[in-house]
């Protein structure tokens, strides 16, 4: 799949995820095999404001690249100064537009999933976002407001009609938030039949198998892994392995281990000792769930103060379980 200039040989993409999809998760995904990462969703209007906390979000290196900036909001003006100002500064691959979070905070202010409820002003942000950039946008929607308005085809050929060069589609409804096992196939198929720009699957995408699934199903050019990253980057490289035909090796405890220290350094090495500790922790509890005493060493890491702590829990935990 192609989006802009940049191929994707599989189509693999990490999803935007706030609190995940930092610069040091989307570094490691990419060395397993992601081809093209998503930062979290940056405020347009904190971009607008100046708010260079903000703009962090968006930092990535030949590291994580290809990368695309997803930003959220409502209003079309600012959403494309915000757009422009972080093209101009960044050159991301594209510039995304957060149509799909349901979180109530952002629902609230008539941004997120809550803009599936209002395809024409939907319509104009794409559109004006689109004319004040030179490389692509595009837009993540899920598969409508409830069970009674699953609207994402409709919507996806209006973003498609006002300049959207690829459309994710995430296979739930705002109602249903995260809940496991929900994902409707049929509508990111629907979505794929009804438009001609690339379509992305999301949703319930944790091993190999899933993925196969979603593409034999949907016929999507591309998937993207949310919560099955938690704690598995390596999750590119078995559905790289499946696509393939290739056998594919889970990690070792060691490698587990190893990568957990290596996440947590990276962290700290990006935004110090002290903030990048407390923002690792839960990560690290990812990476070492099913563990035998992962229960106590999480409560022991939420408490470490220093690398050295939480290599030593790490260690110990690794003891335990050869």
């Amino acid at each position: 799949m192609k989006i802009g200039n940049t191929e994707l040989k599989h189509g693999l993409i990490l999803a935007p995820m706030a609190g995940v999809s930092d610069y040091t998760m989307r570094t490691l995904c990419h060395d397993f095999g992601c081809e093209m990462s998503v930062t979290e969703m940056l405020s347009a209007k904190a971009i607008h404001f100046g708010d260079e906390k903000t703009e962090t979000l968006a930092k990535f290196d030949k590291g994580c690249f290809p990368c695309s900036i997803q930003i959220f909001g409502h209003e079309p003006e600012i959403m494309a100064e915000a757009a422009k100002k972080l093209a101009d500064k960044f050159s991301p691959v594209a510039i995304d537009i957060n149509m799909g979070c349901p979180v109530k905070k952002i629902t609230s202010n008539g941004e997120g999933s809550s803009l599936m409820r209002d395809p024409e002003l939907s319509e104009r942000i794409v559109h004006t976002v689109a004319d004040a950039i030179n490389i692509p946008v595009t837009v993540k929607i899920r598969a409508g407001w409830d069970e009674q308005s699953k609207n994402a085809v409709e919507f996806a050929q209006r973003m498609e009609a006002a300049g959207a060069s690829a459309i994710a589609v995430h296979g739930r409804t705002k109602s249903q938030m995260y809940t496991p096992g929900t994902v409707d196939l049929d509508i990111i198929r629907d979505v794929k039949r009804a438009v001609t720009v690339p379509v992305i699957g999301n949703g319930d995408i944790y091993t190999a198998e899933d993925a196969l699934r979603m593409y034999e199903y949907t016929g999507c050019d591309g998937i993207m892994p949310a919560r099955g990253v938690y704690g598995n980057p390596w999750i590119f490289t078995e559905i790289t392995s499946a696509l393939e035909g290739n056998e594919y090796t889970p990690p070792s405890l060691s490698e587990r281990m190893d990568m957990s220290k290596k996440y947590l350094y990276m962290m700290i090495e990006d935004k110090g000792e002290y903030t990048g500790i407390r923002e690792a922790r839960t990560q690290l509890a990812w990476f070492i769930k099913g563990l035998r005493g992962a229960a106590q060493s999480r409560v022991d890491i939420n408490r470490a103060e220093t690398f050295t702590e939480v290599c030593e829990i790490l260690n110990k935990i690794a003891d335990n379980n050869n």
